[in-house]
């Protein structure tokens, strides 16, 4: 059996990894909130919608975002070793910058300087 694409995964499977990502380092679910909605456009409770919809695409979520964060061009670095300058899938690129914002955020990097 192959490697699945994270864009094919489900977006209630995914997303709650992330959430357990940050507050295994101290950080809160609405840490995470903050920083998706900061990245995507979608409010807290539709992101909450989204957890609890079991057939939502990881990748449908990020395609469908209400509002990329004009920002987002800002996030640099690396996550899974590959440089996010590297990727050119869109959705997968627009993936791995929430995940590298997670990231930032479990290390404790301050939330003024996450939100670019």
């Amino acid at each position: 059996m192959g490697r699945m694409n994270v864009c094919e995964m489900k977006f209630s499977k995914v997303y709650p990894m992330l959430i357990w990502k940050a507050m295994k380092k101290g950080k809160t679910r609405e840490d995470v909130l903050c920083v998706t909605e900061w990245l995507t456009g979608y409010s807290a409770e539709q992101i909450d919608h989204s957890i609890v919809d079991t057939e939502l695409l990881y990748g449908d979520f990020f395609r469908n975002a209400p509002h990329w964060n004009e920002r987002a061009d800002h996030i640099r670095g690396s996550i899974c070793g590959v440089r996010l300058d590297t990727i050119e899938d869109p959705t997968l690129k627009r993936v791995r910058q929430l995940d590298k914002l997670v990231d930032e955020l479990s290390k404790g990097k301050a939330m003024e300087k996450i939100l670019r």
